[in-house]
């Protein structure tokens, strides 16, 4: 595979190296193979469920749709959010039948994803490792974006406790929500490792990987919401960040 598969994650080692030279570490060589089933296996024995998705061909996308607006980001099969699961084996099956396909991971049934961009997210590890405030698996995309994986605020098993929020990000609503996403039930994301179109070498991989416990998402939003705010000021816009709710489920 050579460069097809973003960069390699070694976990709390690589995180400290970011935080020590206050720029993404890259490796020397991308993951092969081997270490591409064995990054999406560490994924789903965290309990990530995963669905096959496209993957770029140049700056094109590998499905059959002329135009595709989302090209090697969404997933192969209309069926994604029933077809989505941590299983071993079918992890591994897929992998092996799609050497080149990405995956992606459907939240709001385990985990949620607060998606910003890399300078928010920069911003935001440094306040919170300032307070002392747990940080789960985090996630770099080459697009300019950084994900924080949190518990999920969803609650499938019982329709009544769904706690609605004004932040909610659908593949669909993507290019409305440039600040900050809150990708939850009936979203997905790009599961490290995976490629994006466009220059070779461009992919999302893992700051600090799956191994770490996933978060309450509110322990999250203050830095997050005030790092956008910060952002969006500087560039002289205003941010509304009122929206969100304070209080629990």
């Amino acid at each position: 595979m050579g460069a097809a598969f973003g960069r390699r994650s070694d976990g709390q080692s690589r995180f400290s190296q970011w935080w020590q030279r206050g720029a993404r570490h890259r490796p020397e060589q991308d993951p092969g193979d081997g270490e591409r089933t064995a990054l999406l296996l560490a994924a789903a024995a965290a309990g990530l469920p995963l669905a096959p998705a496209a993957h770029p061909d140049g700056y094109r996308c590998s499905c059959d749709r002329v135009g595709c607006p989302t090209p090697g980001r969404h997933p192969v099969s209309f069926a994604w959010q029933t077809q989505s699961t941590h299983d071993r084996g079918q992890v591994e099956r897929w992998a092996a039948h799609d050497p080149e396909a990405n995956f992606i991971t459907a939240t709001g049934m385990v985990h949620d994803v607060l998606d910003v961009p890399y300078g928010t997210g920069e911003q935001a590890l440094r306040r919170l490792a300032d307070e002392g405030v747990e940080v789960g698996p985090v996630a770099v995309s080459d697009d300019g974006r950084m994900l924080f994986f949190t518990t999920t605020r969803g609650t499938p098993e019982d329709e009544d406790e769904w706690w609605p929020c004004e932040l909610d990000c659908h593949p669909e609503t993507m290019d409305e929500h440039p600040g900050l996403r809150w990708h939850c039930r009936g979203s997905y994301v790009l599961v490290p490792p995976a490629r994006l179109p466009g220059e070779p070498g461009l992919g999302v991989s893992w700051l600090r990987g799956p191994e770490h416990p996933l978060v309450d998402p509110l322990s999250l939003l203050d830095a997050l919401t005030d790092a956008v705010a910060v952002a969006a000021g500087g560039a002289g816009g205003e941010a509304d960040v009122a929206s969100w709710p304070h209080g629990g489920r």
